[in-house]
């Protein structure tokens, strides 16, 4: 099995995806809103970050989500929720696509959707980019926040995404979550799905996400956040533990 932190040992079984700017400790703010008692969460690194730098690929949608399956079955979980992050939505629909019998509930943080990105060129080149400047990272960073953050968390975010993450495994894993186009596929999905929007989030704002998720997806429900950006783990963590706390176990939401 990868490599997995895990929280709790509770009998709600969770698998939280990463993005593309971090590695399983994305998540790390928000666990303190989650009992353990009532919840277990396998946080796992994707290929090429964190405990796997150095594993080899593919790096992209489709491994990301055999992944989260060999994961389930190495824990020997049967039915289980997935929680994803940016490009981690984007594999927590492949998981569902693939195994919808097995996937209970599915929460997407500011989530990419299953169709091809809209960038322009400029856009896709200057992501890029970032595979090798980490000032460009930054820029990103800052910009999918609404320009409100201290650029000192800002600068630290880049460099650790940097150090979490090898090159290779970042550039390819931006291909695949701005290029693999499977949305007609998804718009099948019938798991009852939560999208989280950041009001502050310029990348992935909530009139994209309601275009794509909301749109295609008749059952999933959107919560705008308003004192988040792309990354409410790190914003507004327990604010974002009550809200998918209350989607999957909705009794310890009272």
């Amino acid at each position: 099995m990868p490599p997995c932190t895990m929280h709790g040992h509770g009998p709600n079984h969770v698998i939280a995806i990463h993005g593309w700017f971090n590695d399983s400790a994305a998540f790390d703010a928000m666990l303190a809103g989650f009992d353990p008692e009532r919840f277990t969460i396998a946080l796992p690194d994707l290929r090429g970050y964190g405990l796997r730098r150095g594993v080899g690929g593919p790096y992209d949608i489709a491994t990301m989500a055999e992944d989260v399956l060999m994961i389930a079955d190495a824990l020997d979980w049967q039915r289980f929720s997935v929680i994803g992050h940016s490009m981690g939505g984007k594999a927590a629909l492949k998981v569902a696509l693939t195994a919808p019998e097995r996937v209970e509930r599915l929460v997407g943080i500011t989530p990419v959707w299953a169709g091809e990105a809209p960038f322009d060129e400029g856009t896709r080149a200057f992501f890029r980019s970032a595979a090798n400047d980490p000032a460009a990272r930054q820029a990103i960073l800052d910009t999918t926040t609404g320009e409100r953050l201290p650029t000192t968390w800002l600068k630290a975010c880049a460099e650790r995404s940097v150090a979490v993450s090898d090159k290779e495994a970042y550039a390819a894993y931006f291909e695949s979550w701005s290029g693999d186009d499977f949305g007609e596929a998804a718009s099948t999905i019938a798991t009852p799905v939560l999208v989280i929007a950041g009001a502050h989030d310029w990348g992935i704002p909530e009139d994209l996400l309601r275009a794509t998720w909301l749109s295609q997806l008749p059952q999933a429900r959107l919560v705008v956040m308003p004192e988040a950006g792309h990354y409410p783990m790190d914003e507004c963590p327990l604010a974002l533990a009550r809200q998918i706390v209350a989607f999957l176990e909705p009794e310890l939401a009272r």
